[in-house]
């Protein structure tokens, strides 16, 4: 089993860092936080180290992995171009929940891009994050810290449920701030496109880019594309349960989920519910999770991964879950729920 190491954000203690960097640069495989997920860390520079990544997650090796850097003077070692809206971007979200996309430069190994001659690179906000980068020389590839296709880790007790016999060190660092993945931008097209949604939405991006695109595919199914960006073309985030999302008027679909969860019942299935604080108590049957107010898209957003694996615990057999879309952090929301459901969604007026 890992070894897991407790530290805090509240400056992490530099020598178990230190440590952990060391099996970093040795080729070994740390588990650590970040404010958006928990994330699953090697060299990035070490074609070896990301076979591993791959291998331990269960990973398709044709889905990129994100190069975490500490310095942004570090961007232009893997980055081969790095387009003026890229600095502006960086100037304003760096260090934060932002991966941007750049042409790579020869330093990036093949296996870390999944091939792509891009390369994904995110500086982290998260003390525990830095620190270890820093001390493991300063590029740390690291996709979500979890089985893949899983729902992506929040707290240190999740990766050890998926990965704790896979790597060589947790570093605990208690429960991630943000709960989603980081927004992706590609920087390779003219203008830039928002390729997965995040924390950092459209409409804050185009304070800084006012001809930002938005990819198709982060709301329609797009499966025979071949990935710029994690969670673009793979199922992911995926309860063990059947999810589909119901969709349209609220009182038709608290309706519809109502009734679908009595078919389910009576066919002796255990049913479970996405609802929002708001609904909640219209429903009088199922395993019923509040998932937060519509008001706060962010409570939303950092409770869906820890619903997701709580319904996995209690072993239901279906999920409907309530539809979460908006121009804010609920396109986010929404992208990882249609990636967790396969892109199962039903509709109010009998539209699948």
């Amino acid at each position: 089993m890992a070894e897991i190491m407790k530290l805090s954000s509240d400056g992490p203690d530099q020598a178990m860092l230190e440590r952990a960097g060391r099996v970093l640069k040795e080729g070994g495989l740390v588990a650590f936080p970040t404010e958006t997920v928990y994330g699953l860390g090697g060299n990035a520079l070490d074609p070896g180290a990301s076979e591993k990544i791959y291998k331990a997650k269960g990973r398709p090796s044709d889905n990129p992995l994100i190069v975490h850097i500490a310095r942004l003077s570090d961007l232009y070692t893997v980055a081969a171009e790095v387009p003026e809206k890229a600095l502006k971007m960086a100037d304003k979200f760096w260090p934060g929940p932002l991966t941007m996309i750049f042409r790579k430069t020869d330093a990036v190994p093949d296996k870390t891009t999944g091939g792509l001659d891009s390369v994904a690179v995110r500086f982290p906000s998260d003390p525990i994050a830095q620190g270890l980068i820093l001390a493991a020389g300063g590029f740390v590839a690291a996709p979500s810290a979890n089985t893949s296709g899983r729902p992506s880790p929040v707290s240190a007790s999740h990766v050890i449920e998926d990965l704790g016999d896979k790597v060589d060190i947790i570093i605990d660092g208690g429960e991630a701030v943000i709960g989603l993945e980081s927004t992706i931008v590609d920087f390779t097209e003219e203008p830039p496109v928002i390729l997965r949604p995040g924390y950092i939405t459209r409409e804050k991006i185009s304070t800084v880019i006012p001809d930002i695109r938005t990819d198709p595919g982060i709301i329609a199914e797009n499966s025979d594309i071949r990935p710029k960006a994690p969670g673009m073309k793979y199922r992911h985030y995926a309860p063990k349960a059947s999810l589909s999302i119901v969709e349209g008027p609220e009182e038709e679909v608290v309706g519809l989920i109502r009734e679908l969860t009595h078919d389910s019942i009576t066919k002796g299935k255990k049913a479970g519910i996405i609802a929002t604080d708001e609904t909640c108590a219209k429903y009088t049957e199922g395993n019923v999770k509040c998932i937060g107010s519509r008001g706060d898209e962010e409570e939303i957003a950092h409770n869906l991964y820890t619903v997701l694996r709580a319904f996995d615990d209690e072993e239901v057999d279906v999920i409907l879950s309530e539809s979460f879309d908006s121009p804010g952090m609920g396109q986010a929301i929404m992208n990882r729920l249609l990636k967790a459901a396969g892109h199962s969604i039903l509709y109010t007026g009998g539209k699948t």
